[in-house]
């Protein structure tokens, strides 16, 4: 690859970057839940993601490329966990809520209510936590989610509307 070419991925690389970082963030947040390691991990997806940019360009034939991207970041956190699983660690300390102007008793209710949803979504099955957070914190559709899932559209519809449900029942047993 000459410098021109080098120049020109490198800059294709950075709009990317851009596009996607926010995406990327938000996905690691959500599966770790904790800022510091969803930094760390968003920084070693992108990494991961330049080694094979170029590659991936190629191969995407136009499709769009934060399936692949957002496919890099789970197995990146699926590592995460595991590596984690070996040693102890605190649950969920960092859940914040966006904050109006609230009263402390709507402030202290409301990051409590997130802090349950949140553990909800982290005690899902893998499969059906990922799909969960693919949509509704990323806004992916289910053919994106089901490209990065390796599924078809119809297995990741039924996986959604499962985990949906099993995320509603939970709540409801914990009142």
């Amino acid at each position: 690859m000459d410098s021109a070419d080098k120049a020109t991925l490198d800059r294709e690389f950075s709009d990317f970057y851009r596009e996607h970082l926010r995406n990327v963030y938000n996905y690691t947040y959500y599966r770790t839940g904790n800022h510091h390691d969803a930094e760390d991990l968003t920084t070693q997806t992108f990494i991961q993601a330049y080694r094979h940019f170029d590659r991936a360009c190629k191969e995407s034939n136009g499709r769009p490329l934060r399936p692949w991207l957002i496919r890099i970041a789970h197995n990146l956190a699926a590592n995460y966990y595991r590596d984690r699983s070996r040693k102890p660690a605190t649950m969920l300390d960092d859940a914040e809520v966006l904050v109006a102007t609230h009263d402390t008793e709507q402030l202290v209710e409301g990051r409590e209510d997130a802090k349950r949803v949140l553990e909800a979504v982290r005690a899902l099955p893998d499969d059906r936590r990922e799909a969960m957070i693919m949509r509704f914190a990323l806004g992916m559709d289910n053919r994106e989610i089901a490209r990065t899932l390796g599924r078809t559209e119809g297995a990741t519809k039924v996986l959604i509307h499962r985990a949906i449900k099993q995320l509603e029942k939970t709540m409801e047993e914990e009142g």
